[in-house]
């Protein structure tokens, strides 16, 4: 939220950051639950980097970089990524319903 309104506060920078890294990573972490612990922490701190990376590559291709661009970027594909987990997950809860 700091970075979104345009705040002050010198916060703003790290929470940024951990944003930008946490958001991918808990969604890609929860598309990943068959991995062991470690092994889903790696691979979701790793796709968090390679999403925020092409976020960045893509902002800068189309010359269209800004901050908040890509906090918003970041925001709407961890968003998407969550919600076909969570499809994902209740498309399974039904189909095991119906044959049983």
């Amino acid at each position: 939220m700091l970075a979104l309104v345009d705040s002050g506060s010198p916060l703003r920078g790290p929470f940024t950051l951990f944003f930008l890294l946490a958001m991918p990573a808990g969604a890609i972490a929860a598309a990943l639950r068959g991995l062991d612990p470690f092994g889903r922490t790696v691979a979701a701190v790793a796709g968090a980097v390679v999403v925020d990376m092409l976020v960045a590559q893509g902002m800068l291709a189309v010359h269209r970089w800004s901050v908040l661009g890509g906090i918003a970027a970041v925001t709407a594909i961890s968003a998407l990524i969550l919600l076909l987990v969570l499809v994902r997950r209740l498309r399974g809860r039904t189909s095991r319903r119906r044959t049983d």
